[in-house]
């Protein structure tokens, strides 16, 4: 099994997922740069965190243009699995990937701390380690991850069950409407999450909750 992280300028997690990766894979990752449109074939993307082209413009919509974002979009639709992670789900969301956008925080600050989510589905190969309804600690570290969708999308990413994870009742940091924290694809093959798995997948940081994310994905993938 391949994977690749996709590495953008203003890229600061895409070290933390490939060692994640790593971990979860036996191997390492492809670190692939942006501007590469030539993507090699491979099981898993993973489109990490950070502050992509400085946040310019808009989080995550100049990177949502790079070259490589044509054959992410591609490999997507093609059933490839894609993960996005804080930017990566705001660059996701920029190229259509994932429903609904991401906005600035409602308290217009940054926020830096770990927080309760609750596991809303395990029924897709990103959340299957997990047990629906499980409350887990995960870091964000993030400016605009308020999530946002007008109510006929809101309307759809609800009844059809496409909700990954929520902010725990009382632990919004954000804003977010119906406490979204992650959202999948009407596909369920790519999932974008503003928290920070691959910063508390190891014993050394703290904490293992987002372990399973990436053991249940490999083991999903190798299946």
């Amino acid at each position: 099994m391949k994977a690749a992280v996709i590495v953008f300028p203003g890229s600061n997690c895409d070290r933390d997922m490939a060692v994640a990766l790593h971990h979860a894979l036996g191997s390492k990752p492809i670190m692939h740069w942006h501007r590469d449109a030539d993507l090699p074939k491979v099981d898993l993307i993973a489109v990490p965190g950070g502050f992509s082209y400085g946040d310019y413009l808009r989080s995550g919509a100049m990177a949502a243009h790079s070259p490589v974002m044509k054959e992410v979009v591609k490999r997507a639709g093609q059933g490839v699995a894609v993960l996005g992670v804080c930017n990566g789900f705001q660059i996701l969301s920029e190229a259509g990937l994932t429903p609904g956008v991401l906005m600035r925080n409602a308290h217009l600050h940054f926020v830096c701390r770990d927080v309760r989510l609750t596991v809303e589905s395990n029924d897709s190969i990103f959340t299957r380690a997990y047990t629906k309804g499980q409350t887990i600690r995960i870091p964000i570290a993030h400016h605009d991850g308020n999530y946002f969708a007008d109510a006929e999308t809101l309307k759809r990413v609800e009844g059809d069950g496409l909700v990954a994870f929520r902010y725990a009742e009382g632990d919004n940091p954000n804003g977010s409407l119906h406490n979204i924290a992650g959202v999948f694809n009407a596909k369920r093959n790519v999932l974008g999450m503003m928290p920070h798995p691959e910063r508390l997948a190891d014993p050394q940081l703290g904490g293992t909750d987002g372990k399973p994310l990436f053991d249940g994905l490999v083991a999903a993938l190798r299946s």
